[in-house]
This record gives C-alpha cells, sequence and structure tokens, in this order.
C-alpha cells in the first residue's frame, strides 16, 4: 500500500469516527439518566482520542499521539472513575429528568445548531482548502461545540450540565487537531489537569447539596442559600 492510499484510508477512518462523534453528541441531548451522561462523555473522549491517533499517522506529528493518550487517560477513563465514586448510588443512577426542554424538542433545537456549525465552518474551511481532515473536523467541531451548549443549557442537574462542558470543550480540540495539529502540547495537559480539578469540586459540590435537600438540581441551590441564611443567628 503506498503512502497515498495510505493517508486516503486514514481520512476516511477519520470522517467515519467524526460521524459517529457528531452522533453522540445528538445522544448526549437525548439521554435522561446521569450515569448515561457519564457513558456517553466517555465514548466521545475516546473518539476524540482515536481522531488524534489517526491525525498523528496523516501529519507524522507524536504530539498528537501523547494528546490522544492524555485525553483517553484523564477524560474517558479517570474522569468516569472519579464521578462513579464521588457520587452517590442515587444520583448516579437514577433518571434525569429536570430539563427546561424535551427530547424532541431538544433534539430538532440540536440539529439546526448542527446546521449552523457546518455554515459558521465553511468560511474558515474555504481558507484551509476544505479538504483532509480539517473539512471533517473543523464543521462537526463546531456542530458538537454547540450541541454541548445546548446540552449544558437545559440541564437543571449538576453532573449532567457539568458534562455537557466538557463535550463543548471536547468538541473545540477535535476542531482544533484538524486544523492545528501542532499546538502546543502544553494545553492538553493543562486543560486536563484543570478538569480533574473540576471534577473534584463538581463532586463534593454535588455530594454536599444532595446530603442537604436531597437533590442535586443547580436551581436548588437557591433553596439551600435560602435555608443557611434562615438558620444563620440574627
Amino acid at each position: 500500500m503506498d503512502t497515498t492510499t495510505a493517508t486516503l484510508w486514514l481520512q476516511n477512518l477519520n470522517a467515519l469516527v467524526g460521524g459517529v462523534f457528531l452522533l453522540v453528541s445528538f445522544g448526549l441531548v437525548a439521554i435522561r439518566q446521569v450515569q448515561g451522561c457519564v457513558r456517553l462523555f466517555t465514548a466521545l473522549s475516546v473518539l476524540l482520542g482515536l481522531s488524534a491517533f489517526l491525525l498523528s499517522q496523516i501529519y507524522a506529528t507524536w504530539d498528537l499521539v501523547v494528546m490522544g493518550v492524555v485525553d483517553i487517560g484523564t477524560k474517558a477513563m479517570l474522569i468516569p472513575w472519579l464521578l462513579r465514586r464521588a457520587l452517590p448510588e442515587e444520583v448516579y443512577t437514577r433518571r434525569e429528568v429536570t430539563q427546561v426542554m424535551n427530547i424532541p424538542t431538544s433534539l430538532l433545537v440540536a440539529l439546526g445548531l448542527a446546521i449552523i456549525g457546518y455554515v459558521f465552518s465553511k468560511p474558515l474551511l474555504g481558507v484551509s482548502g476544505g479538504a483532509g481532515p480539517a473539512g471533517v473536523n473543523l464543521p462537526i467541531g463546531f456542530a458538537g461545540l454547540l450541541i454541548g451548549a445546548l446540552t449544558a443549557s437545559v440541564r437543571r442537574e449538576a453532573v449532567p450540565l457539568f458534562l455537557g462542558l466538557l463535550a463543548m470543550e471536547n468538541s473545540a480540540f477535535l476542531a482544533g487537531i484538524g486544523i492545528a495539529p501542532e499546538m502546543p502540547l502544553i494545553a492538553e495537559v493543562s486543560i486536563a489537569l484543570d478538569v480533574l480539578i473540576l471534577v473534584f469540586a463538581v463532586s463534593i459540590l454535588t455530594r454536599t447539596v444532595h446530603q442537604h435537600i436531597g437533590t442535586t438540581e443547580v436551581g436548588a441551590l437557591v433553596t439551600l442559600t435560602e435555608a443557611t441564611k434562615d438558620e444563620s443567628p440574627s
């Protein structure tokens, strides 16, 4: 197999990974259980790592290999394990029903956002030539970024909201490695460490709120604040 054929196969595999990434992003909007949200986020992180591995072969750079390993190690393995260990069983396994929009409406809005992401990426595709990995990763990354923002905005539970924000970060990196494969490796490592710190903070916050008011709804934090004020000495 010559170099041109091998590169074409790698690009086709990367396009397949990108398509599955977009489908999983839609699934993150539709899922109604915390456990399912964690699993879909894990799938997104694995797919991002696979795309990094494939692009490392296309661009012949080891930076993307290390980035893929860091991504899978932290986001696909360590973060789900930490959440599973930190969250109460009731929070982790119960249905997540507190959502601003119902599932059909959320999916329709997500479809519209995916189209908007493709339209907004077209000018950048023109600059980069619109071919190769950039033609796949950039529009899918833009679409995933908007869908992740939708996921974070419609969820009222702390953990699914937080996972929506992490899905946005994954989508941004998916677009970034397609157009700038030689981005500094320190950026990915720094973000991975920051994400781990946020996971600890969210886990502690979720457990504390659940112990006090029996739920993890973000809106219920107002009730917790009011109750604390009422209990404080005048």
